[in-house]
């Protein structure tokens, strides 16, 4: 699968988004490396805390079915009905669960735009260096 048609079904992604209070929807699109494509949705909620990143939503479905090696995700965001997406990087909590289940110096993350001379392209360890992951577990 190209980035082109991972950043795709981000966009399809977003579309299932439930945001009644930020009015901000996010897509993700989780690509394993058995070529498997989850893809997540922001879920809102009015307590706020409960609230669903997109990023979240597509690795919790994955390992929920048993898939937990990953080769690449592509993130959009933008406002509710609108076509313009903006570069829309993960989360602090996102971006750790991403590093439970990657290698950050491999994993990809795609940044989508609008335009797709905007997109960003890097590895997880760009978007979280110095990152505490399994090996920092060591309690022996």
């Amino acid at each position: 699968m190209t980035d082109d048609e991972l950043v795709n079904e981000a966009m399809l992604a977003r579309k299932m988004a439930y945001v009644p209070y930020s009015h901000h929807a996010v897509g993700a699109a989780l690509l394993t490396k058995s070529g498997k494509v989850y893809r997540g949705c922001n879920i809102e909620n009015a307590a706020f805390t409960p609230t669903n990143c997109a990023e979240r939503t597509a690795v919790f479905k994955a390992v929920s079915e048993g898939e937990k090696d990953f080769e690449a995700i592509a993130i959009v965001g933008g406002p509710v009905n609108s076509e313009k997406l903006h570069i829309c990087p993960p989360c602090g909590v996102c971006r750790q669960v991403l590093r439970e289940f990657t290698n950050p110096k491999t994993f990809r993350v795609i940044l989508g735009a609008t335009d797709p001379a905007e997109t960003k392209k890097m590895v997880l360890e760009d978007v979280l260096p110095y990152s505490f992951g399994p090996e920092n577990m060591d309690f022996v």
